[in-house]
């Protein structure tokens, strides 16, 4: 169950909103054949693999992956199991671990890009300072059309849903997934996921008393 796709209007100050015009609203999340095929796109393209892999195991905000600090990730220059980030948003800390294949991807690109602590882990065209959101966000529009996929219908908190929404649909446990997300209440978990009763029931289906 998704939320209405709406327009936002121009912003205060009078300056266009960056996405007027634009469909918002939930974005869906990854399948497993998209994150392989959008993987196997990215394979020579250290930087962009490394943030895509991170994206999906931190399950971060947009603006959360983009100011991410190369210590917050590989303070000994490798990449660890599990880090802790605190977030923008809410000011609160959450935990994520990194799959094999994401610290093998970061690694490679720390050695390929010479990323030393205190610095900002992925950047643009500035090198002293972090990716902007927005620069994200085309990044993974070019990645979903890359294989195909309306980039219309996917954007950044499509790559923050996606190990979520595969974790809940596998485990049924909400809580957990609250946890990963770092919301505060059990509510916000359910409105993101989208579920409604009948994936209760399909769940609920599943296990027998």
């Amino acid at each position: 169950m998704h939320e209405p796709q709406t327009q936002l209007p121009t912003t205060t100050t009078g300056r266009l909103a960056w996405n007027k015009g634009k469909l918002t609203g939930a974005k869906l999340p990854l399948r497993p054949k998209h994150i392989w095929s959008i993987r196997s796109k990215l394979e020579r393209r250290t930087r962009d693999l490394a943030m895509f892999n991170l994206a999906i195991d931190s399950k971060l905000r947009g603006c959360d992956v983009v100011a991410l600090k190369v210590e917050g990730i590989a303070p000994n220059g490798y990449s660890i199991d599990r880090a802790t980030i605190r977030q923008k948003k809410t000011g609160q800390p959450v935990r994520f671990e990194l799959s094999e294949q994401t610290r093998q991807a970061v690694d490679d690109y720390l050695r390929a890009a010479s990323k030393k602590p205190g610095q900002f882990l992925f950047t643009g065209r500035d090198s002293r300072r972090g990716m902007r959101t927005r620069q994200y966000a085309r990044l993974v529009s070019k990645w979903v059309a890359g294989i195909g996929l309306d980039p219309h219908l996917f954007g950044t908190h499509s790559l923050r849903r996606t190990k979520a929404t595969l974790i809940y649909r596998r485990t049924g446990n909400l809580r957990a997934v609250q946890l990963l997300l770092g919301h505060r209440k059990i509510e916000s978990t359910v409105r993101y996921l989208g579920i409604d009763v009948d994936d209760a029931l399909a769940i609920a289906e599943q296990v027998d008393v």
